[in-house]
């Protein structure tokens, strides 16, 4: 089961994550349609982030492909097929600047009450 981006949203927001964009990739990657980029202020708290979302989301049926990077709290990608998740601890994100990567992509609005997404 896939999960849909409010789930992934309500999740990340439910730790305090900082920044949290939301790239739609289809047509412009083969592997993913929507990107969720998120950070958090320590490693710590990068990784509380990446276990709220897998447990969260495990409650609903929902169960990642793979999850990289839990361990060290730098960069952690948790794929859940058409959707990605990279939690990145602040400094690490402006490094890599995904965002830049994926300039082509279209930003879908979350909304700051309830951290639903709106299209």
């Amino acid at each position: 089961m896939t999960p849909t981006i409010d789930h992934c949203v309500d999740a990340i927001l439910g730790m305090k994550a900082l920044d949290v964009v939301v790239l739609d990739v289809q047509g412009l990657a083969s592997f993913a349609d929507n990107f969720i980029i998120c950070s958090g202020r320590s490693h710590r708290q990068v990784s509380a982030i990446a276990d709220h979302v897998e447990q969260t989301l495990k409650a609903k049926g929902i169960k990642p492909i793979g999850i990289e990077g839990l361990q060290e709290g730098h960069w952690v990608l948790m794929d859940y097929g058409d959707v990605l998740i990279h939690v990145f601890y602040e400094p690490v994100r402006m490094f890599y600047d995904l965002e830049g990567l994926w300039s082509d992509a279209k930003r879908i609005e979350i909304g700051d009450d309830n951290g639903r997404v709106h299209p």
